[in-house]
């Protein structure tokens, strides 16, 4: 066994299980554990897949290393070593033929211009002093300029963030193949630039902060309602993006973006003991017990949303979803809920950064001003535009507007689609619950 762990009495019938979940919760740190190794992104990444692999046949066949994450990393290494020595080899092999040739040292451009190994100050490089967290380091390396905005969040996303090719499609509403296409390219990028691997310094920082922010709420949002999968909250991914957040807002005091999506992410996650019945089904808005809400968390987010306006020349995108999160979190009950004040936030944020999602949800929030018909025309708007044709969510909502205002015939075809093109299970048997209540 790799890391010298011996067998731990897990069964290996769950080892496939094991690794899956292991991989689900570790993924982030052991890439960014790798590349601070090896002082290479992409390489870190192959050698965490190759980590995998091993443990996929190991694991059967062993059982469960007591130190999961350890044993992975381990083996991580020992790849990497094995990996330096081929490319010394190849390296004294250059050389020879090199001399062979009359020409002498290295060929340029060939494998001597690759580093042999660590670089003796990668430490150096790798400055906790200045981001003293892995993974939030390593996020703002693969955030870097020569790509695009699209394929550093799209990478970041699925190395770091362990998100799919089709998780990440759904965040942003196009297809897996083009997400597919932006993260190859973003590798060969990377590769082909030689981009070296350092933290950037504060003024590059700042350069490569909003897509971090990106990769961080979309990491969130996906933990906090899963676009697919068996359940509706992945603690695991939320929690993550919380923590990050926690520690970027340590890192750039300034920033009021920053403090916006720590507001947005500890407000949305105070709900979470109250989203989930004892049997893991989702309970709606309408039904939570906000007696269960955590206090603290909303504490946290409201002092994180007024540092936000205090820093800041009015609130951006972030700050403006924490507004609305807050709104709820004070309000007694759904009935009780301000909801005049979150559809001028909405407005605002459709003005600041316009997107289909954006409008379904002002649309929900007219609804719940102004009637199910104020809001019904919005919603059929959208279905014309056809830019959230794939999403379950759109014929969800029509379906309840419809419901409220009596056509019951039509609300059943509208959740009939939502069910068929959902893909999380838990929020699928919500809306299955909903047709059969309407027969």
């Amino acid at each position: 066994m790799a890391g010298g762990d011996r067998p731990a009495v897990t069964a290996p019938a769950g080892s496939r299980q094991a690794v899956e979940a292991v991989w689900r919760i570790e993924s982030a740190r052991i890439v960014g554990t790798l590349a601070r190794f090896t002082g290479e992104f992409a390489l870190a990444e192959d050698l965490a897949q190759e980590a995998l692999a091993e443990a996929l046949v190991a694991w059967p066949r062993e059982g469960v290393p007591r130190n999961p994450a350890g044993w992975l990393l381990t083996v991580g290494r020992r790849r990497a070593i094995d990996t330096f020595r081929r490319r010394s080899a190849l390296d004294e092999r250059y050389a020879a033929l090199a001399r062979d040739l009359g020409e002498g040292g290295a060929i340029s451009g060939g494998a001597g211009s690759i580093p042999v190994g660590p670089a003796p100050d990668t430490d150096l490089l790798w400055d906790p002093d200045r981001i003293d967290d892995d993974v939030l380091a390593l996020m703002f390396i693969a955030c870097h300029p020569v790509l695009s905005r699209e394929a550093q969040v799209a990478l970041t996303l699925r190395v770091l963030g362990g998100l799919t090719s089709d998780e990440i499609a759904r965040a942003f509403l196009v297809p897996t193949a083009t997400v597919q296409a932006r993260i190859t390219r973003a590798k060969k990028t990377l590769a082909a630039a030689h981009v070296p691997f350092q933290v950037p310094l504060a003024h590059e920082r700042r350069q490569r902060l909003g897509s971090v922010l990106s990769v961080l709420y979309v990491i969130f949002t996906e933990g906090s309602t899963a676009t697919s999968g068996r359940e509706w909250i992945r603690p695991d991914l939320a929690r993550e993006a919380v923590r990050l957040a926690r520690i970027l807002a340590r890192l750039v005091p300034d920033d009021a973006e920053v403090h916006g999506l720590l507001a947005l992410v500890e407000l949305t996650s105070a709900r979470f003991p109250a989203r989930l019945d004892d049997d893991g089904e989702p309970v709606l808005l309408d039904d939570q017990d906000r007696r269960r809400w955590d206090r603290a968390a909303i504490r946290r987010g409201r002092a994180a949303l007024a540092q936000a306006r205090r820093v800041g020349q009015g609130l951006g995108a972030y700050g403006i979803q924490a507004a609305i999160a807050e709104s709820h979190a004070v309000a007694p009950s759904v009935d009780e809920t301000n909801w005049e004040h979150i559809v001028l936030l909405y407005e605002a944020l459709c003005r600041l950064a316009p997107s289909p999602i954006v409008e379904l949800n002002r649309a929900v929030a007219i609804s719940m001003a102004h009637g199910p018909a104020a809001a019904l025309s919005l919603v059929d708007d959208l279905v014309a535009e056809g830019s959230l044709a794939g999403s379950h969510m759109l014929p969800s909502v029509r379906g309840e507007l419809l419901t409220r205002l009596g056509h019951i015939a039509e609300a059943r075809r509208e959740i009939q689609i939502a069910v068929r093109l959902c893909r999380n299970e838990r929020e699928r048997g919500l809306l299955q619950r909903k047709l059969a209540a309407l027969s």
